[in-house]
């Protein structure tokens, strides 16, 4: 009783002055909400509903419907074969599994997934799951990416919050293993008060100025779940900056 009192509190406390202050001084949101999708916190009410692209974040989602249409399986075996491409990320150009290429965030193996998967297959699994706008009439490889002259899909930090919140409440249409093998890959950080599961993604703003910079997931600790999306925008940030947001949000109140 005296440990679900202790959780019970650190929840309320919740600051939105001490969010502020890890965003430090650069416009963002963070929503942050329990484990059936009730809000505890929600930070930047308006960024919270701003339609952006999902960058690499959707990865999460990409992984999810790869699995379920058999393409791929185990989370360690073979996944992508480097196309003998030099990429901008060293660490790309080497043959990847799932695990390597969504810590990696390989956005040419997941380009490759999603060709695999084709259109007509993500647009009936984006409908299902209700995602964002649903709008991948930019190009089944690349409808997730901030492109200059074409229109990627649009998806709000809550609703990044309210899928991840589905996707643990087992409402949305993945199996036992898709789950199990996304928790797997998505695991970030450990520490004695809880775990961090997370993807980053990052990508520059219709002005090509600035960066929208994600981090989508949850943290479980003391027996309960948190889902969560945090946005960031600035010139030199990247996705590693919304989730120092995230890291200091739940630690300042002893969940993580």
């Amino acid at each position: 009783m005296q440990i679900i009192a202790l959780l019970a509190a650190a929840v309320m406390a919740f600051s939105p002055k001490a969010v502020e202050s890890a965003f430090d001084g650069h416009p963002g949101a963070l929503i942050i909400l329990n484990a059936t999708g009730e809000t505890i916190l929600r930070y930047n009410a308006t960024g919270c509903d701003e339609l952006l692209p999902p960058c690499s974040t959707f990865k999460i989602w990409n992984t999810a419907i790869g699995l379920e249409t058999g393409i791929i399986t185990d989370p360690d075996a073979p996944f992508w074969k480097w196309d003998g491409k030099k990429y901008w990320l060293d660490a790309w150009d080497h043959d990847q599994t799932v695990r390597s290429a969504f810590t990696l965030s390989c956005v040419p193996a997941y380009q490759s997934l999603a060709r695999k998967i084709g259109a007509k297959r993500m647009a009936e699994y984006l409908h299902k799951i209700s995602y964002g706008n649903e709008d991948i009439s930019s190009g089944v490889d690349v409808f997730w990416l901030p492109t200059p002259g074409r229109k990627p899909v649009l998806i709000s930090p809550m609703a990044q919050a309210k899928l991840i919140a589905r996707l643990l409440q087992g409402e949305l249409p993945f199996s036992a293993h898709t789950q199990a093998v996304l928790k797997d890959i998505m695991k970030a950080k450990e520490t004695g008060r809880g775990i961090l599961y997370g993807k980053t993604g990052t990508g520059t703003d219709e002005s090509g100025k600035s960066n929208i910079c994600w981090y989508v997931g949850y943290v479980e600790s003391g027996g309960k779940t948190y889902p969560f999306a945090c946005m960031i925008k600035g010139k030199d940030l990247t996705g590693k900056n919304a989730r120092a947001v995230v890291e200091k949000t739940f630690s300042d109140v002893g969940l993580l």
